[in-house]
């Protein structure tokens, strides 16, 4: 099993092999892998500098199919960030939660599959 990681500025206590626990601004929280960590912040910062680049063309009256196009490109690499989160999620979250007995968990599952499908 991977190590945990823990960013520095996080406010989350120490790890705890993954498992959720409670916070004070969440209902939940997990702790990720360093590597899953390091893969869904690079997969964000492409998408902010997508976005940021969004908002360079319009401020310079880029031509309109050109933004759309680089919105497409955000749009899809937001889905894929989706993707790969929801992945992580089923099997660890979901799968654990389901072993311990928390069928609750599926509907929670149904319901973000609802949001995402949408």
């Amino acid at each position: 099993m991977e190590e945990n990681y823990q960013p520095e500025n996080s406010q989350a206590g120490p790890t705890n092999g993954g498992a959720e626990k409670e916070s004070s601004c969440c209902a939940k929280t997990k702790e990720r892998s360093h590597k899953e960590y390091k893969d869904l912040i690079h997969r964000l910062n492409r998408v902010e500098g997508q976005i940021r680049g969004i908002r360079g063309m319009v401020e310079r009256d880029a031509y309109c199919t050109d933004i759309l196009v680089q919105v497409a490109a955000a749009n899809a690499a937001l889905n894929s960030f989706s993707k790969v989160l929801l992945a992580n999620h089923i099997k660890t979250c979901v799968t654990q939660d389901i072993r311990e007995g928390k069928e609750e968990t599926v509907d929670e599952l149904v319901t973000i599959l609802q949001k995402l499908m949408r």
